[in-house]
């Protein structure tokens, strides 16, 4: 039996008024859209054209906090793919996806904000919301570079030793 889990969200619509609810991963994504359980009790299939972003918060009654905090200040320090993400409205956010091509959905891309540590702890952005994805820098790659060995002079004397 696989495990569930409801994760409180916050699903931005193009053009339309931010939904509140709960979606049960895994499973809420599929093939036809996003599956939402409302505040008010009601389930809701939202095809990946009219969601712009679906938000994991902390809580509701912050509101749509996703467009405060969208690109970093500095170089992160988490490990992945830098990326920017340019929607199709013109507008952009930045955030980490997994350095691991295998983990990327084939519904859109979960990505860590730039302060995950604020209101949105995971963001998940549908394939169809996006015109580009730009990789801005690959952090903690997993090369290695070999530090060059430096050879002692027998001829220069130590100062401390």
């Amino acid at each position: 039996m696989a495990l569930t889990t409801n994760k409180k969200v916050l699903l931005a619509r193009f053009d339309r008024e931010t939904l509140a609810g709960f979606i049960q991963v895994p499973g809420a994504f599929g093939a036809e859209g996003i599956e939402l359980l409302t505040t008010q009790g009601a389930i809701l299939r939202i095809p990946y054209g009219d969601a712009k972003v679906v938000c994991y918060v902390r809580d509701f009654e912050t509101g749509e906090t996703w467009r405060d905090h969208r690109s970093f200040s500095t170089r992160p320090k988490t490990g992945g793919l830098w990326v920017r993400l340019l929607f199709r409205d013109g507008d952009s956010m930045e955030g980490l996806i997994p350095n691991n091509l295998m983990q990327i959905e084939p519904q859109g891309f979960s990505i860590v904000p730039p302060d995950p540590t604020f209101q949105n702890q995971r963001i998940f952005v549908p394939r169809t919301a996006l015109a580009d994805v730009q990789v801005l820098g690959v952090i903690g790659s997993p090369l290695k570079r070999r530090a060059k060995k430096v050879e002692k002079d027998e001829g220069q004397l130590e100062m401390f030793s």
